[in-house]
Order: structure tokens, then C-alpha cells, then sequence
């Protein structure tokens, strides 16, 4: 199948968000303890302005993914260093979508005056840790069971790449 990048736009809305709660509901990928609203999508969208803000389409015009950079603090001692966030609907996981979309995300990050791109992870969630490590991010921290999501504690596992 082909896949198509395009910046993240409000024709987006509903389907990132959708992509977001599976995670949130099956996983331990995001956060959240129930599923969120279609606001939260202005809360990404706002997050990354002035970021690259990415939505993955696939060939019959669906958002099958999303990827977008924000701030890691707002002082601007921090300027260079940003965020990263990005999901891949279940259905279309291991066909290299993930590892397409996180290049064009750090080539943007670097055009645009980004050094350093952070992720935060689940410890539950040891196939984002391979992907991270697999793709040239360092483990770098981890907070110990400072989340608890479904009973479950967690701890978050920090990850740093230089551009």
C-alpha cells in the first residue's frame, strides 16, 4: 500500500484522535486512563505550532497515522531541543510507516533548528523502546512507577537523540 505525508490539518481531527484512543484504551502508548475528546486535537495542534506537525494517509485517502514535535520546555534555554509524539493505527503497524514518518519528522526538526528530539515511554511498552533504540535514540533516564494506568504501575523510560 502507499502512504502519503501531509502536514497535520483540522480535516485530520477525528481520525488522529481515534488512532490516539486505541492506544489509550489497549496500551500502555499513551497515557491517559479513558479515552479523550476531539478537543485534545487542538491541544496538539497547539502544541505544535511551529513544529512539524505530520498526518500519514494511506491510499484510499484515510489517516492512518500522525506525528507531530512540541516544545520539551518553554524557557527558551531549551529552545532546540523538542518533543517528539506520533502513533501508527494498529492495522497498518510493521510496514515501516513508523520508522518513514520519525526520519521526515527529525529531517524537519534539523531544518528547523532542532539538536536534540526526546521521547518519553511506558516501561510497559517495550516494542517503542526497541523501535527508539533500533533507530538511534539512547535510553538516557527512567522515573520508577511514577504512572499507574488499568491497576497497572509504570515507570517512564526517557530517550534522547542528537541530530
Amino acid at each position: 500500500m502507499e502512504y502519503t505525508f501531509e502536514p497535520m490539518a483540522q480535516e485530520h481531527r477525528r481520525e488522529v484522535i481515534d488512532i490516539f484512543n486505541h492506544y489509550i484504551e489497549k496500551s500502555f502508548a499513551a497515557y491517559p486512563g479513558r479515552p479523550v475528546d476531539y478537543a485534545v486535537y487542538d491541544h496538539f495542534l497547539s502544541l505544535s505550532r511551529s513544529y512539524p506537525a505530520l498526518a500519514v494517509k494511506s491510499g484510499d485517502g484515510k489517516t492512518v497515522g500522525f506525528a507531530f514535535l512540541h516544545p520539551y520546555h518553554p524557557a527558551d534555554s531549551f529552545r532546540k531541543t523538542a518533543m517528539a509524539t506520533y502513533f501508527i493505527h494498529p492495522g497498518h503497524t510493521g510496514r515501516g510507516i513508523g520508522t518513514k514518518i520519525l526520519n521526515i519528522l527529525l529531517k524537519k526538526a534539523h531544518e528547523c533548528g532542532i539538536e536534540q528530539v526526546l521521547v518519553n515511554i511506558s516501561s510497559l511498552n517495550p516494542g517503542s523502546i526497541g523501535f527508539h533504540l533500533k533507530n538511534g535514540f539512547r535510553e538516557c533516564g527512567r522515573f520508577e512507577d511514577i504512572g499507574a494506568k488499568a491497576g497497572k504501575a509504570f515507570s517512564v523510560v526517557w530517550m534522547q537523540r542528537r541530530l
